[in-house]
């Protein structure tokens, strides 16, 4: 007769409501702040992929089993790398915030979606769904940084309030922002969602009267 797994003291739930807790925080940073400069932007991403960063690489012992952790390490080594590199004052530059923005992007997006699609065909089903959106948001989000020019600016007045310049990297900024929000209330409804009871070995009789 088997005995099933102790449960853990920390499961999917955990990890989705931390990323989308850091998600919502990048999002508020980024909205509510009138400077879009690359240093803003380089500053609160730098935050937001260390904190992603760490959050992975704990969910990899304390949330994942042995077999399941090369994706989460993956992605905790890329966050991690990206948050640093963002973090040097000397290099938050307009080139820099596209360049390590777009890297992130691309790469995590890509790992998380493999990732998703691979515990789908191997029947693990519990986060895959969370997996293949945030990886199509991370793949969209690296190509429309891709499609905006890092060059561009705009001049424009608005009465009673003066001249203002949208540009490349105000634009860039917002949709980093932008991202994080969507990703911030799509993990924060999954991690409060209720969850599929598992389901329940039948007992054969002679195990039922052992």
């Amino acid at each position: 007769m088997t005995t099933s797994s102790p449960a853990r003291a920390f499961d999917i739930r955990h990890l989705q409501l931390s990323r989308a807790a850091f998600a919502a925080l990048a999002a508020v940073m980024v909205t509510f702040s009138s400077d879009h400069s690359a240093a803003l932007g380089l500053g609160v991403f730098s935050g937001f992929a260390l904190a992603t960063g760490l959050v992975f690489g704990l969910s990899a012992w304390l949330v994942f089993p042995r077999g399941e952790r090369m994706i989460p390490v993956l992605l905790a080594s890329v966050s991690i790398l990206a948050g640093m590199v963002s973090s040097v004052a000397g290099w938050r530059t307009t080139g820099v915030f596209f360049g390590v923005v777009i890297a992130w992007a691309f790469v995590s997006g890509l790992i998380e979606l493999l990732g998703a699609l691979r515990d789908r065909k191997a029947g693990r089903t519990a986060h895959t769904r969370d997996g293949v959106l945030i990886g199509i948001l991370g793949l969209v989000l690296a190509v429309v940084l891709l499609l905006t020019p890092m060059q561009y600016a705009l001049d424009y007045d608005i009465t009673g309030a003066g001249s203002f310049t949208l540009t490349g990297i105000t634009i860039a900024v917002g949709l980093f922002g932008g991202y994080a929000a969507v990703i911030a209330v799509f993990l924060a409804i999954a991690g409060f969602s209720p969850r599929r009871p598992e389901p329940v070995a039948a007992v054969s009789p002679e195990e039922a009267a052992s």
